[in-house]
């Protein structure tokens, strides 16, 4: 598959192969730059037509992906690398087009497990008091949650596969989960962690921006075979996205977009909960943290597959897969490098560089020049 388009960016655009797409989301506050792009039509710029398609779990849109039901969709980082694999459904070949947003996601104890670990100070003292093995929860087996939270959980000295029980449970359905008592955390992207605290049945202890500072989260994800038959439409949509994502960044816009994804067919929850971590304040609870990231002048956005990589190694430190010496041609294939750069050419995008680094949360340093096996095997905590 070539996804190179043959003309430059200053050329006339190539004809797009398809112009109506069915975009998938999941009711979570980062999938703002599709309803920005939907609600301001970014895309009739560029020749498309999008219609947004509110999917009830990561499942459902990895399914309707696969399908062809929908033609991309707003995706766990993790997920699309897991179907790759054959990890959680058949194995497919996949396509990241551009990162999404950068941080934004939290993990959330139940309110009697968060009285513990501030009156014990540390994590395994704190479960000691459950008198039961706890249980989490994230939202997909290989999405990001299942790596946030067992990488925190392990940097707390807590063995995730060992001294924990995971359940799955979509977005949504967590703050009632919670509720329910049925788990002591979880790990889910806003707004629903804040709409745990403000009904009172959970506290959030920590950020995922705490494990890895500005980490990439969603992507705008879809079949190999898809970029192969459209390539111009491909990158017709990636230019679409770098303009919402830019659009997000402007004065009063994320108070915008808080209030156009309270509306029922999007997120339908109070959008104040949505505006309270939407802009550059984050709870005292976690001082670390960062807020969520759209655009940033393009840093945000460069699908570098280095970062695609690194959840190959925790695939591997989970026990997930074996080792295996091609994590960065799995994922030099499924990251879009290319047509992202063309995408971004033509929106006046700056591209960072493919050289990476960056300090996790214990200490271990990820980047462009790590190399992949030696680093999954050198953590203390695994399966």
């Amino acid at each position: 598959m070539n996804s190179a388009a043959s003309a430059s960016p200053s050329s006339v655009p190539a004809p797009l192969e398809k112009t109506h797409l069915r975009l998938g989301f999941v009711a979570l506050s980062d999938a703002a730059p599709l309803v920005a792009a939907k609600l301001l039509e970014f895309g009739h710029a560029h020749g498309l037509t999008l219609e947004l398609c509110r999917q009830p779990s990561w499942a459902a849109v990895r399914d309707k992906l696969l399908s062809g039901d929908l033609d991309a969709a707003h995706v766990l980082y993790g997920l699309v690398y897991g179907v790759q694999l054959g990890l959680g459904g058949p194995q497919t070949d996949m396509a990241v087009l551009t990162v999404l947003n950068r941080n934004g996601q939290a993990i959330t104890l139940s309110t009697r497990l968060a009285d513990a670990l501030a009156e014990h100070g540390s994590l395994p003292k704190a479960l000691t008091t459950l008198g039961r093995k706890p249980v989490f929860a994230q939202t997909f087996p290989t999405g990001t949650h299942a790596m946030w939270l067992p990488y925190w959980l392990a940097s707390q000295g807590v063995h995730p596969l060992r001294d924990t029980e995971s359940v799955v449970i979509p977005p949504p359905q967590m703050v009632a989960a919670l509720s329910e008592e049925k788990l002591d955390g979880l790990c889910v992207g806003e707004p629903w962690n804040a709409m745990a605290e403000a009904n009172g049945v959970g506290r959030t202890v920590a950020y995922t921006s705490e494990v890895w500072p500005d980490h990439p989260e969603k992507v705008l994800a879809c079949r190999h075979d898809f970029v192969g038959a459209n390539p111009n439409t491909a990158r017709a949509l990636v230019q679409t996205m770098l303009e919402a994502c830019r659009w997000l960044d402007g004065a009063g816009h994320r108070e915008e977009i808080a209030h156009w994804l309270a509306r029922p067919e999007f997120i339908g929850i109070d959008e104040a909960l949505i505006a309270a971590r939407f802009g550059n304040e984050i709870a005292a609870s976690a001082p670390r943290g960062l807020p969520v990231r759209f655009f940033d002048n393009g840093a945000v956005n460069y699908p570098r597959a280095a970062e695609g990589a690194w959840f190959l190694t925790q695939f591997e430190r989970w026990g997930m897969i074996d080792a295996r010496a091609d994590y960065a041609e799995i994922a030099a294939r499924i990251n879009q490098t290319q047509l992202y750069r063309e995408a971004a050419a033509r929106v006046g995008v700056a591209v960072p560089g493919d050289e990476h680094s960056q300090r996790l949360i214990d200490g271990k340093v990820w980047g462009s020049e790590t190399i992949a096996t030696a680093y999954a095997r050198s953590f203390a905590i695994r399966a």
